[in-house]
């Protein structure tokens, strides 16, 4: 595959970046049609830039505790994501909602995956939601990013079997297992698109 073929991602992170080094695993295998030009991390000390900089990926630590408004935040991450001009912006882990001027500004071109089978359970803590409120099943969705919390339009979603001695960490676990496969299927689903 050419340079030229190869779309580029940006992947931002807050933490280990397990999507991260699946996303990395699959464009190694030639399963992901693109490389990850840049990976961002809001915290300083997120175990997925590690992964990044064995990888020999660009690396950039964005803290938010280190600007005065959440604006000025934004407009930093809109500068550094205009200057790398990705095909794709990833969302792998990345606990901060972005600002409506951001979503705006790459509106189609910014994905996410989602822990549940959305439009169950959005926001924070959907594992231990789904295990605490005994549902029968949970999933994983990926989908475009727009000015609500998970309301974007869905590109995929599998369905996960939650099983009544299911804890918290055994479903975890199982749902990180689909999320590794399903997200550079969706990638790569999406980059088809915006190639076509």
């Amino acid at each position: 595959m050419t340079q030229a073929e190869c779309s580029k991602l940006a992947v931002l992170i807050s933490g280990n970046g397990s999507n991260l080094g699946a996303i990395l695993d699959h464009i190694e295998q030639g399963k992901l049609p693109a490389e990850v030009s840049l990976v961002i991390s809001n915290k300083a000390d997120a175990y997925g830039l590690v992964r990044a900089e064995q990888a020999g990926i660009k690396t950039l630590v964005l803290e938010n505790k280190t600007y005065a408004t959440r604006q000025e935040y934004d407009h930093s991450l809109i500068r550094t994501l205009e200057e790398c001009n990705p095909d794709l912006i990833v969302l792998a882990g990345f606990m901060r909602i972005l600002g409506p001027g951001l979503v705006t500004r790459f509106q189609g071109r910014i994905v996410n995956i989602h822990p549940s089978y959305l439009p169950a359970l959005p926001g924070l803590h959907s594992i231990e939601r789904a295990v605490k409120e005994k549902h029968t099943f949970t999933g994983v969705t990926v989908h475009y990013v727009d000015h609500g919390m998970d309301t974007g339009p869905i590109i995929m979603q599998e369905k996960v079997d939650i099983d009544p001695q299911d804890t918290p960490e055994s479903l975890t676990e199982k749902v990180h297992k689909v999320e590794h496969r399903l997200y550079s299927k969706a990638i790569a689903k999406v980059l088809k698109e915006i190639k076509s």
